[in-house]
């Protein structure tokens, strides 16, 4: 199993550090490519960690390079009763130990090469098995894809972890409503081997009522790592550092390393020589001699540069495989993925944990303080969009006087996830060229990620929620372009949807903004607000026609300015037109009495165009009721002077 760095680690490691490298490369010393995690720290130096997607035991053969575990079981073999025990269930210990069988009398010429100690036999440079004292310092970084443990599809997990007499129980920092937690936490342990040498870490569900759940747990042998002849004590960095970030942080330095390691496999070195050469046995390694002096680093310039062979040392410790007979791979800084398991439900994987060990031998110098690996915080900004104009907006509607087309234009906008914090300005009546003048200012305060580049909002999902659930969301900035009605539903005429990390540079006047701008983004200069601060320009409205393809519906002019929370404070503006900073009212021409102006257009649009027919049928019943009126009306003089001349 090859070690590999995915964008998904590396993307934690962005929330823990000052900044970040994520580059692909070739890893020369194991033979294939992987991904690099680089992390710069704060001052100087870059950490390379490996990401290993099993457990560190598999990539290593258990590290039982000498010392090997067996079970020990109940009862003997032939016993009835026992033989139909499962295995697990007839376990009652384990035995630590190593079995060899070889030739005696070794051969001379063995005993010289190997440096033979007759009173050991084939085991040789065994460490004593008196109680060591040492100091467990353990990493969580995050755990992935957790099993449900509450009814509603989530968990709140937190870290429980236990050694020997100590019990650590993390429950204070239960993280809500989470199955892909970060916990960035590390913990210090005191233990005593061979006693104390499991080391469990689980993940629990916290509840309101009632006992927590497990969820998972997994669980690391110590002891065989510490004595193990890889060194899985503490990794080793990818280069040496005697200050910042990525500080030095085993009890021995990267010589002293070297030289222990040379004593214990009866080898010739090492022998440091002109130009950056170190030898070590038969084998030459080269590396840089100069690191900055911590002592001459004076605030504001570049550190003096002291001699030393810390470089050359940690250059044949990462070779170290390369050396006859006694060599093997080093354990280098990694991340380890171990899976997490409930002995309830035995077989199924109940989710992952991502995490590392370092020990460090109380009887040597202590150990510095622990890596920060707690996830950044989120930083405030304030986003402030102001519409200065549209144009060549779609027109809706028909002026029921003049019969011309317009539409009630207004913009509406807000970002991504926060619907419920949507703004508007206000209404450019009767335009009859899609143009509109606003002047209007939306301001938007929220709460970002740089390193994910996502927006982070904490709500509660139901009034009967307990806690504050955290979402990441994409930045972006959605305008839309609507038609406002008086008496019924405001028709949506368009929209634009920014990212506000990647989106194409607005146009510079509204003829040069086209549907290709958001078409062909691939040939459109993208821009980043977090990097610009302040943009201004012509982007267009899009949308669906009735063939499912895009249409251009508008166009808007607009500025966008990001500014830091405390930026914000010192130069505060209001929203729309108001104070502070308000804008000038826009000076939009008056089209509400249009009809008055011109009167008899407006009648000719009336009769001939709107209500044609409707005139005809009036005029018809006019007519008809006139002619019935004046039947009525002259009906009795007829009637009286038929009457008389029949009396006559």
């Amino acid at each position: 199993m090859k070690p590999v760095i995915t964008e998904r680690v590396a993307k934690f490691w962005e929330l823990s550090i000052t900044s970040l490298v994520f580059q692909k490369s070739w890893l020369e010393d194991s033979g294939f490519p992987a991904y690099s995690l680089l992390i710069q720290g704060n001052s100087t130096g870059i950490l390379e960690k490996l990401v290993y997607p099993k457990e560190l035991e598999k990539e290593f053969d258990n590290f039982e390079d000498w010392l090997h575990t067996f079970n020990l079981f109940r009862g003997k073999a032939g016993d009835d009763d026992d033989q139909n025990m499962a295995d697990e269930d007839r376990i009652i210990g384990k035995f630590k130990g190593s079995l060899c069988m070889y030739k005696v009398p070794v051969s001379d010429e063995m005993q010289r090469e190997m440096g033979f100690d007759s009173n050991m036999g084939m085991f040789q440079n065994i460490p004593t098995n008196d109680p060591i004292n040492v100091v467990v310092r353990v990493y969580i970084i995050r755990a992935t894809d957790l099993h449900p443990a509450d009814i509603n599809g989530k968990a709140d997990p937190y870290i429980a972890i236990k050694l020997g007499k100590s019990d650590i129980k993390d429950k204070e920092n239960y993280l809500s409503k989470q199955l892909n937690p970060i916990f960035g936490k590390s913990f210090d342990i005191e233990a005593t081997f061979p006693m104390d040498s499991t080391l469990t870490v689980s993940v629990y569900d916290w509840d309101l009522v009632g006992t927590d759940d497990l969820i998972g747990e997994t669980k690391l042998d110590l002891e065989n790592r510490y004595y193990s002849k890889h060194r899985a004590i503490c990794g080793l960095p990818s280069k040496y550092a005697v200050h910042g970030y990525n500080v030095w942080r085993d009890p021995l330095k990267p010589t002293q390393i070297l030289a222990k390691l040379c004593k214990e496999g009866k080898l010739d070195g090492p022998h440091y020589g002109p130009g950056g050469r170190v030898k070590v046995a038969n084998r030459i390694f080269m590396g840089p001699t100069e690191i900055e002096d911590e002592n001459a680093f004076p605030v504001g310039r570049l550190g003096l540069k002291k001699q030393t062979d810390e470089h050359l040392a940690l250059t044949a410790l990462k070779h170290w495989e390369d050396i006859p007979r006694v060599g093997c791979k080093l354990i280098p800084e990694h991340v380890e993925t171990r899976p997490l398991l409930n002995p309830d439900k035995p077989g199924i994987e109940q989710g992952r944990i991502e995490m590392w060990v370092d020990m460090f031998p109380k009887d040597m110098p202590a150990p510095g303080p622990a890596i920060d690996i707690a996830p950044r915080k989120p930083k405030k900004f304030e986003l402030r969009v102001i519409i200065w104009n549209t144009d060549e907006v779609i027109l809706e509607d028909d002026d029921i006087f003049t019969g011309e087309k317009s539409s009630d234009i207004f913009v509406r906008g807000w970002l991504k996830g926060q619907q419920e914090d949507k703004q508007d300005t206000d209404v450019h009546y009767h335009s009859l060229t899609g143009e509109g003048l606003f002047n209007w200012r939306f301001i938007y305060p929220f709460d970002y990620l740089q390193a994910e580049e996502k927006i982070v909002i904490s709500k509660k999902e139901s009034m009967f929620a307990w806690d504050e659930t955290e979402y990441k969301i994409p930045a972006r900035l959605n305008l839309q372009v609507w038609d406002a009605d008086h008496f019924s539903a405001d028709d949506f005429l368009g929209a634009i949807e920014l990212d506000l990390n990647r989106f194409p540079r607005g146009a510079k006047t509204a003829k040069q903004c086209s549907i290709n701008m958001v078409l062909n983004e691939q040939d459109i200069p993208m821009v980043s607000i977090f990097k610009q601060r302040r943009i201004k320009g012509w982007w267009p409205f899009l949308a669906r026609d009735e063939n499912d393809e895009f249409e251009l519906t508008g166009k808007v002019e607009a500025e966008l300015q990001l500014m830091t929370a405390e930026e914000a404070e010192k130069n505060p503006v209001g929203e729309g037109r108001n104070e502070p900073e308000p804008l000038e009212k826009p000076n939009r021409p008056d089209t509400a009495f249009l009809w008055f102006l011109m009167p008899f257009k407006a009648i000719k649009n009336l009769i001939c165009n709107q209500y044609f027919w409707l005139t005809v049928k009036l005029v018809v019943a006019l007519l008809l009721v006139l002619i019935l009126g004046l039947f009525i009306y002259s009906m009795p003089g007829y009637m009286g002077g038929m009457w008389i001349d029949r009396r006559v």
